[in-house]
C-alpha cells in the first residue's frame, strides 16, 4: 500500500503542462474516528469528494470498500504511529520524485487530498537529519493544498501554497482570508457547459477546473470550481449561486 496516488482525473490534467501531482488521501472528517478536517461544515462534509470515483464504488449492500478501508488505516497510523507514518511519507515522496523525473515531469504534492491537517506542525527525519516539517525536508519540490483553517503558520514556507476554501457559514473567514492575500476557492452551482461568473465578491473569477495546479494561479482571484458529485444537490449554502449567474441564465 502506498500513501500517495496519481490517479485523480483533475490532477492528471497537469501532466499536459509538465507537472505530476501526487496526492495523499486520508479518511476525511471523523470517518476514522479521528478528526482530520477541524473547520469542516455541514455542506463540505456532505459534498466531500472522498466517495468520488473508485472511492465511492461499493458492492451491493456494503457501505465500504478497499479504498475507504485503506484511507482509514493510513489515518489511524498518522495519529497512532506518527513517527512511522512520517518516515513512510518521506520514503513515498522520494520515490514519487524519481517516478516523475523518469517521465520528464515536475513532481508536486497535495497532502490534504481529503483532509485539512496542518502539515507544517509535524517534524520529519530525512537522511538522518531532523526537519521542522515535510516542506523543509523537501525544499526542492512544490507542495500545495486547500484549507479552511485560518492562521496557519506557513507564510515563510516558500514551497507550500494554500488556497482558502469557501463553504457554508464561513463568510467571515473568507473575507479575512482575502485580506490576508489568499486566493479563495468557491464551488459554483453551474453546468460545465456554461462559463464561470466573471466576478464574485468583487474579485475576478479564475476557472480552477482547467487544472489542479493552484500554485500557478494568478494572485488575488476567486478560484471557481464546478459543483461535482453530491455537491450538485447541495442545499446548505456550500455551493454558491451568485446573482450575476442567475441574471445571465
Amino acid at each position: 500500500m502506498k500513501l500517495l496516488s496519481v490517479g485523480n482525473p483533475k490532477t492528471l490534467k497537469g501532466q499536459s503542462v509538465g507537472y505530476m501531482t501526487f496526492i495523499l488521501h486520508l479518511a476525511p472528517a471523523n470517518v476514522s474516528g479521528r478528526e482530520t478536517c477541524p473547520k469542516r461544515t455541514a455542506g463540505c462534509t456532505s459534498a466531500c469528494l472522498n466517495t468520488a470515483g473508485r472511492g465511492g464504488m461499493f458492492k451491493r449492500g456494503e457501505t465500504t470498500n478497499t479504498i475507504q478501508q485503506a484511507r482509514i488505516r493510513k489515518t489511524n497510523m498518522f495519529f497512532e504511529e506518527r513517527t512511522g507514518f512520517m518516515e513512510w511519507l518521506v520514503a513515498d515522496i522520494t520515490l514519487a520524485i524519481k517516478q516523475a523525473k523518469r517521465q520528464n515531469l515536475i513532481p508536486v504534492f497535495r497532502l490534504n487530498g481529503t483532509s485539512d491537517l496542518s502539515w507544517e506542525k509535524y517534524r520529519v527525519i530525512r537522511n538522518g537529519l531532523v526537519y521542522t516539517n515535510i516542506f523543509s525536508a523537501f525544499p526542492e519540490v512544490q507542495f500545495y493544498d486547500y484549507t479552511k483553517v485560518l492562521g496557519r503558520k506557513v507564510k515563510d514556507i516558500k514551497n507550500y501554497h494554500l488556497t482558502f476554501s469557501a463553504a457554508d457559514g464561513n463568510d467571515a473567514d473568507v473575507l479575512s482570508a482575502m485580506t490576508q492575500g489568499y486566493n479563495v476557492a468557491v464551488v459554483f452551482g453551474i453546468k460545465k457547459t456554461l462559463p464561470m461568473p466573471e466576478l464574485y465578491k468583487f474579485r475576478s473569477v479564475f476557472n480552477g477546473d482547467d487544472s489542479d495546479l493552484r500554485f500557478l494561479d494568478p494572485k488575488g482571484v476567486v478560484v471557481g470550481l464546478y459543483a461535482k458529485g453530491k455537491a450538485k444537490k447541495d442545499t446548505t449554502g456550500f455551493v454558491k449561486y451568485p446573482t450575476i449567474m442567475l441574471m445571465a441564465a
